[in-house]
């Protein structure tokens, strides 16, 4: 039987312990809050590795903006996925549109074939796909694990019915992993509607870009 699970997404060193000692099953490791979380450095990295026993996986985002990228930028990309894997990171996080909206099956199939064995997650590029239907069978078609989403709406709430209908279409084939504004709040909301699943959220609850350990536990407890 499939359970709940929890990913927090973390921005710092200090996010990771808190994740991990309040109860999360894994982490998402990322800088730059205000750009909606690009790749983190190296050294963060490696100190994040050698702390945590949970799972960990790293967001492959060269920059904030769109996800249209360049060729440069998919080199850099390659070169950042290749740099982690050597550290035992768990998986990776990232997603490769074309300029129409569309799932580029191309460069994505190629980050995957990289990272195999290690699982791959597409990220809220799903948000601003163009067609739905159409970009969830490309990424289960490219090998992706598990689609972050808000449901295609500014946060998760608001998202709420599209992440049932996403869910359901998706039948088992691929985790759809309801995230953006995923608070103890709102949790129960999701939980009523879905099917048991990873739930992502960054558990942060004020100005700061750290986790905080109360709220982690909340929404585990609704777990």
């Amino acid at each position: 039987m499939k359970k709940n699970q929890l990913e927090i997404a973390c921005f710092n060193y200090e996010s990771a312990l808190i994740a991990q000692e309040n109860g999360a099953d894994r982490i998402e490791l990322c800088e730059n809050m205000q750009l909606g979380g690009t790749t983190p450095n190296y050294v963060l990295t490696v100190r994040v590795r050698e702390k945590l026993s949970i799972k960990m996986h790293v967001i492959i985002r060269p920059r904030g903006g769109d996800f249209v990228y360049s060729d440069e930028e998919i080199a850099e990309m390659k070169q950042d996925l290749k740099q982690f894997k050597k550290l035992g990171v768990d998986g990776f996080v990232f997603g490769i549109l074309n300029e129409d909206g569309s799932i580029n099956k191309k460069k994505n199939q190629e980050l995957v074939n990289l990272a195999y064995p290690l699982s791959c997650t597409f990220h809220r590029a799903f948000d601003v796909v163009k067609n739905v239907e159409q970009s969830l069978e490309d990424i289960i078609e490219c090998g992706f694990k598990t689609i972050l989403t808000s449901g295609q709406e500014l946060n998760v709430e608001e998202g709420v019915f599209n992440l049932e209908k996403i869910q359901k279409l998706a039948n088992n084939r691929i985790e759809i992993m309801p995230g953006g504004g995923l608070r103890s709040s709102n949790i129960k909301l999701l939980q009523d509607k879905l099917e048991p699943t990873f739930y992502h959220s960054s558990a942060i609850t004020d100005a700061t870009e750290i986790a905080n350990p109360e709220e982690i536990k909340e929404i585990r407890n609704f777990l």
